[in-house]
């Protein structure tokens, strides 16, 4: 009996020396994270919402233009800043930093579709104050267009960058997503769990095979901004917005909004991403009136990658404004 209790207490030991520790580790991560101070503040512009402080700038002057990153932990405004100089030159460019990412607050909430819904709708009525054009890119076409479904005059032209497939924005959360959400977000351990799957080395990889089409393209410039921004802390943690994202939570089947939308669709596809084709023609199948074009010598961030046929080809779309 003694010798189990003993066994007992060795266990116990050594479960609160290894937590210590991987908290620790934790923490240094966190905060070695942003020692470069990749991503600036500049003039601390914040929306007070109602989940908690949203990042975003302000440039140029002309009809407002809202950019909008893709939807991933490492996600930021710093995925324009190769385009936003020359679109406020006839512009006023607004871009943000999402909710759950970069410099806003990470609240630990399950995010959903819909919230950013809200965000985007709100941030047009309360920032910018009138119609606007909007670029998205990747996963945050989803929600950009059922913004625009569920207020439509808000919205002036929509450009969709890459955007998600309709198939994979159709699938609901199950008991494998589910399970994953729930490893990740538990303390300490769930943390330590995202830390890999979103460190240095795996951000260069995500820029080299999917990213970019050209590796030799990446920077680390590129890296240490997505790096600094999946690991940054405001008001809460961003593995709650990856767990979110892995357990599914964020899909939204959006065909009927996607079919009842009059307002211009252009989809921007890079040349060299992966069933970009095969996505375009299904978004075409839902609403006819929507354009394509094809960005040359890119994949998914051809803004980053190809900046001058990408503001090129807005230049194209932008004419009927």
């Amino acid at each position: 009996m003694k010798k189990h209790k003993r066994k007992l207490i060795t266990l116990g030991i050594l479960f609160t020396s290894a937590t210590a520790i991987i908290h620790i580790i934790n923490r240094i991560i966190a905060a070695s994270s942003i020692l470069k101070d990749t991503l600036h503040v500049y003039n601390k512009n914040y929306f007070d919402w109602r989940f908690g402080q949203i990042y975003y700038t302000k440039h140029g002057q002309g009809s407002p233009v809202l950019l909008i990153h893709d939807l991933t932990p490492g996600g930021s405004a710093y995925e324009w800043h190769k385009i936003e100089k020359d679109l406020s030159q006839n512009h006023t460019v607004y871009t943000l930093d999402l909710l759950g990412c970069g410099r806003s607050d990470k609240p630990k909430i399950t995010y959903t579709n819909f919230i950013y819904v809200q965000l985007i709708n709100d941030f047009i009525k309360k920032v910018i104050g009138e119609k606007t054009t909007v670029i998205a890119s990747g996963y945050s076409g989803s929600f950009t267009i059922m913004a625009c479904h569920s207020e439509k005059p808000l919205f002036n032209k929509i450009f969709l960058v890459n955007p998600p497939s309709l198939y994979c924005l159709n699938q609901s959360p199950d008991k494998k997503s589910k399970l994953r959400k729930f490893a990740i977000e538990i303390p300490i351990f769930g943390t330590l769990i995202y830390n890999m799957l979103t460190s240095r080395e795996n951000v260069t990889t995500l820029f080299m095979e999917n990213y970019y089409f050209n590796p030799f393209h990446v920077t680390s410039e590129n890296v240490d901004a997505y790096y600094e921004a999946a690991h940054r802390e405001k008001e809460g943690s961003s593995k709650y917005l990856f767990a979110s994202i892995t357990g599914k939570f964020l899909n939204l089947n959006i065909v009927h909004g996607l079919r009842s939308i009059n307002q211009s669709i252009v989809i921007l596809e890079g040349e060299e991403e992966p069933g970009g084709k095969e996505i375009s023609e299904n978004y075409v199948e839902y609403n006819p009136a929507i354009e394509t074009t094809i960005i040359g010598y890119s994949k998914h961030f051809p803004h980053l990658e190809n900046p001058s046929e990408f503001l090129n080809t807005l230049k194209i779309y932008s004419k009927s404004e």
